[in-house]
């Protein structure tokens, strides 16, 4: 069963590892967050705050980012895929 973090505050929360594979993460607050690394995969942050958060290696394949706030978050080599292709590397948001 995914995890239900909707509304959630895990402001500054380390997260990095963590699985969060098709977790509801709707409306979460994850500014400055460490999602290093982190599986997002099939996720839903629609409307999540990831101000400033740390995504760097993140695997965010089928992940619903609707309207989710990325200002200022470190988005380097995240996965934008399921695993079967290579990864995406994005620089930073302004």
């Amino acid at each position: 069963m995914a995890a239900n973090l909707r509304n959630t505050n895990l402001s500054g929360a380390n997260l990095s590892g963590a699985n969060l594979t098709k977790a509801n993460l709707t409306r979460t607050n994850l500014t400055r967050a460490n999602l290093t690394g982190a599986v997002l995969s099939g996720a839903d942050l629609t409307e999540t705050n990831l101000t400033q958060a740390n995504l760097t290696n993140a695997n965010l394949g089928d992940a619903n980012l609707s309207l989710a706030n990325i200002r200022g978050a470190i988005i380097r080599q995240i996965k934008l895929d399921d695993g079967l292709n290579d990864s995406v590397a994005l620089n930073n948001v302004p």
